[in-house]
């Protein structure tokens, strides 16, 4: 299987609730409530509403994200993007017009002291 192949996609006009536990990559464009938990990577589309606790490896937003979100490796936001909620990352890239309403920590996972 390809690195960016897409395992499984929630389309336009779905709703899911509930938990979803996957591998690689999973594409929403619909609406998901509950908790993500992956090492891999989760996109959230333009038309995406993604309400809930996220642990992923990466997450690539274009739609909505509102919740805490713990991204392992980097969090990306591009122009469209909206989150709302706290946000756990070491890298973060955000797009010039996306909002950020919220908390973000720029930390690991294991909350390693920051020296200063």
């Amino acid at each position: 299987m390809a690195k960016d192949e897409i395992n499984a996609f929630l389309g336009t006009g779905t709703f899911y609730e509930g938990k979803l536990a996957f591998e690689g990559t999973v594409r929403v464009d619909g609406e998901f409530r509950g908790e993500i938990e992956s090492e891999g990577t989760l996109v959230v589309g333009k038309e995406a509403l993604v309400k809930g606790n996220i642990k992923v490896g990466q997450i690539i937003v274009s739609g909505r994200v509102d919740g805490d979100v713990l991204a392992k490796s980097k969090m990306v936001m591009y122009k469209e993007a909206k989150f709302f909620g706290t946000l756990t990352t070491p890298s973060l890239m955000v797009e010039e017009g996306a909002i950020i309403q919220g908390q973000v920590n720029m930390a690991k996972e294991d909350k390693e002291e920051v020296q200063g």
